[in-house]
């Protein structure tokens, strides 16, 4: 568990790793089981460690969307998923990929063959035999149209057959289970980060049986949610709490030190803030920004660096949107140095790039550093000078001082500063004649409300799943399930796709970096904020961490007096 450090020496200390994998995920970031006759309390322990049950309460966000690994594309779910999931690789809190399932695997001399060597006698929660044909079942779910995964292509779209099997034809995939303990993949074309890739949470196996069974319920309730990690789901009562309960199945059960894990699903964080307060929490992701002043010297209080980027979407297929000026005015009225160090009180970091610091570049320096020729692509110091050239483009653009232009409704979730965020872009976006109504949508129905294009604008971001800049450039092609903009440019597909194919590191650099050159400068997304990661939690806690890309590893936790 990182104690707060200055941001400089976190950053040094972020670019000089080789980081792994584990989740995405736009989170509410301020961005079951074989156990139908539960004994886990619905009040429980708040965790002291001095009952019978074990028990660590933490708030992580509320409601999931959805905690199927194939759909799951938000932090929290992918979260929970950590705790009831074991991929065929893990990662350490040194974010290094190490085993999981898998106890060894081999790679073919020409890096097109991965074999997974997976433990003997593994189980599912619900004490059935796992074998490598689930893995084979899972990967095949997750590229098959029908499941309409939206990191399939992300995940999967560099294994042998994947476009066919994104056509209909899921046997065509290149995974296959020589034997019971024996998983393979054959590659398209080497990925030099596949390894990072099995270490994430939606490559997880899921059971087949429970799936054919239950349909899309399969992931609603505990007696049809069978997984295969440290704790399976006991109890779940949306909008007030989920319980993790020890699986005696799991095959490293005795490194697990909690009996169970409750976490309070909470979207108001003056709520999480009392649950910590009275003692209920031992931990709060959700801190209402009105106390972070007071909280600067509070030991309890923590600010981690993340890798991401919060940024704006801007309906790319409304016609008010079309037009790159347009997007670029709007993005040029925004005072990135107020919102991040006034509105959002120095949590976050102003952005003149999309791939923000710390994200590795071929050669272990700074991709953002190497970007535009070393040069920002927005003057964040210069806020003046951009206003003035954003009235310039929407004059250029035929809404001079915003005449004929459209009120915008733009959309967000309650959570953390995305509310005083939306307050001062009325304000922003009004010095350019434009009018904005703020709609806030709850958590549950956000994110696939953004996915599916139902919206105007509207907040958005993105946490690093591994550390390559592909992982968020990826975003921006046409067809990425996660492109919530829907930002739609085939010479920009086209650089991504030779990315994908290129085996030489270098080279393959200088595509992503002329991906990103030509998105920002189309502005597909607009980049507001470079995330850190703010909250509280009891020195009760012992053992866990939380990641660069968003998680904390509670299922390593122990509580101590």
């Amino acid at each position: 568990m990182k104690r707060k450090i200055s941001m400089f020496l976190v950053l040094v200390m972020l670019a000089t790793m080789v980081l792994g994998a584990c989740g995405k995920r736009d989170g509410n970031t301020g961005d079951t089981n074989d156990s139908s006759n539960t004994d886990v309390s619905s009040e429980g322990d708040s965790g002291s460690g001095s009952g019978e049950e074990k028990q660590l309460v933490a708030e992580i966000g509320p409601n999931p969307e959805t905690i199927d690994p194939a759909l799951n594309s938000a932090v929290d779910g992918g979260n929970m998923l950590l705790f009831a999931y074991d991929c065929l690789l893990n990662i350490d809190k040194d974010n290094n990929v190490i085993p999981g399932a898998a106890e060894t695997y081999d790679i073919s001399e020409d890096s097109l063959t991965w074999t997974f060597h997976l433990r003997k006698d593994l189980k599912w929660s619900d004490g059935s035999a796992l074998t490598a044909e689930d893995f084979v079942y899972s990967w095949k779910r997750i590229a098959d149209p029908d499941t309409a995964a939206p990191y399939a292509e992300t995940v999967l779209g560099m294994v042998k057959g994947y476009d066919e099997a994104a056509g209909g034809n899921v046997d065509a995939l290149g995974v296959s289970a020589p034997d019971d303990m024996t998983f393979v993949v054959e590659l398209a074309h080497p990925c030099v980060y596949f390894d990072k890739l099995a270490a994430f949470v939606t490559l997880s196996p899921v059971n087949q049986a429970t799936i054919e069974e239950n349909g899309d319920a399969w992931a609603t309730q505990p007696e049809t949610y069978i997984c295969n990690g440290p704790f399976y789901i006991s109890e779940w009562v949306p909008s007030s709490y989920i319980i993790f309960k020890k699986n005696p199945n799991y095959r490293d059960k005795d490194s697990i030190k909690l009996d169970s894990i409750k976490l309070l699903l909470m979207e108001d964080s003056n709520a999480a803030y009392g649950a910590y307060q009275s003692g209920e929490a031992m931990m709060i992701k959700d801190v209402p920004t009105a106390e972070i002043p007071s909280l600067q010297e509070n030991e309890e209080f923590y600010i981690d660096p993340l890798l991401g980027t919060y940024y704006i979407d801007l309906n790319n297929t409304l016609p008010q949107f079309s037009d790159a000026k347009v997007r670029t005015a709007l993005s040029l009225a925004i005072d990135r140095k107020y919102v991040a160090e006034t509105l959002m009180q120095g949590t976050y970091t102003a952005a003149s790039n999309f791939i923000g610091n710390a994200v590795l570049d071929w050669d272990g320096s700074d991709f953002m550093d190497n970007a535009n020729g070393g040069k920002p692509y927005i003057d964040i110091d210069d806020f003046e000078g951009n206003l003035a050239k954003a009235k310039q483009l929407m004059t250029e653009a035929g809404y001079p001082n915003g005449e004929g232009f459209p009120t915008i409704n733009y959309s967000i979730n309650d959570a953390g500063y995305h509310k005083v965020v939306a307050q001062y872009l009325q304000q922003a976006w009004k010095e350019l004649g434009i009018t904005v109504n703020i709609d806030v949508v709850e958590w549950a129905s956000f994110t696939p409300m953004r996915r599916a294009g139902d919206y105007e604008a509207s907040r958005d971001g993105w946490v690093f799943d591994y550390n390559d800049p592909s992982n968020m450039l990826d975003l921006m092609i046409s067809t990425n399930g996660n492109n919530n903009a829907k930002y739609n440019n085939p010479d920009y597909d086209a650089l991504m796709e030779k990315a994908a194919v290129e085996a030489d590191a270098e080279t393959r650099s200088g595509y992503l970096h002329q991906a990103e050159d030509l998105m920002m400068a189309d502005m597909g997304v607009i980049p507001v904020a470079y995330y850190n990661e703010f909250y509280l939690q009891s020195p009760k806690i012992t053992g866990s961490w939380h990641s660069p890309y968003g998680y904390w590893y509670f299922q390593y936790a122990d509580i101590t007096e």
